[in-house]
């Protein structure tokens, strides 16, 4: 539940954001899209979405990032990008919103769509933001050793992936990448959203990032915004979905 401040505080936000930000016309059509993957995952974790957006007909890059920090993994897309033809869609998962937010101002990027992803604002504390609303379940699993943090196996099928198969679950926590622990210290000096056309899709059900914090970020940002009965890997688990909002950013319609 919001608080009345927070309200009060998203509504400002909402309003400062109206008198600011461009009015953008339908998506025009686009046959490239770059997606970026993000903490305890890899590009692995977009392999129900890609074959939707290929037999669409679009032109698909997942990036692999390291996640050893947000200078690095933003390099990556960047060099992504650099590979694409013409304009082309930036779409993110979770911690990947943050890589978008900051790699989105690049002339190539037509739309950004955000999955169950992070959408800070240029220079904006993420983590105080976090704790204005409750804390998810996910975040007591977390494991801190030598350096790197993990979730714990009984988290990540439990509060990352709760709505897949148990075996499905099983082998994405088999890939599952080490995140640097000073991963999440950095603010995001851009804001992509601000420029771009954006949208949203909020996992009801998640347990890694509060619902009604991707509720938040996605009215702030005007994104336009579906909402999926999902867990945290909605793109796993609802990749018809998800594919058919990315290819509405790329003005192609529906799966």
């Amino acid at each position: 539940m919001l608080s009345r401040r927070m309200l009060f505080a998203g509504a400002a936000a909402g309003a400062a954001l109206a008198a600011t930000r461009p009015v953008f016309a339908a998506p025009a059509k686009v046959r490239n899209v770059v997606l970026v993957h993000g903490a305890y995952a890899d590009g692995s974790s977009w392999s129900e979405v890609i074959p939707l957006l290929q037999q669409a007909g679009l032109n698909v890059t997942a990036v692999q990032n390291p996640l050893m920090s947000l200078e690095d993994d933003c390099n990556y897309t960047r060099r992504a990008l650099a590979l694409q033809d013409g304009p082309t869609v930036l779409a993110a998962h979770s911690y990947g919103g943050e890589i978008i937010t900051q790699t989105g101002v690049d002339p190539k990027v037509s739309a950004l769509v955000y999955c169950a992803a992070r959408g800070p604002d240029a220079n904006e504390d993420y983590t105080a933001l976090a704790k204005q609303f409750p804390a998810p379940p996910a975040s007591a699993g977390l494991i801190r050793q030598n350096g790197y943090l993990r979730l714990s196996e009984a988290a990540f099928l439990r509060d990352f992936a709760g709505d897949l198969p148990a075996a499905r679950a099983r082998a994405l926590f088999a890939v599952q990448a080490p995140v640097s622990d000073t991963l999440f210290n950095a603010k995001v000096t851009e804001a992509a959203w601000r420029e771009r056309p954006s949208f949203y899709a909020v996992s009801t059900n998640d347990r890694t990032i509060n619902p009604d914090l991707q509720r938040f970020m996605a009215k702030r940002m005007q994104a336009e915004t579906i909402e999926i009965p999902a867990s945290h890997l909605g793109i796993v688990s609802h990749p018809h979905e998800i594919a058919g909002l990315i290819l509405k950013a790329a003005g192609a319609g529906a799966v």
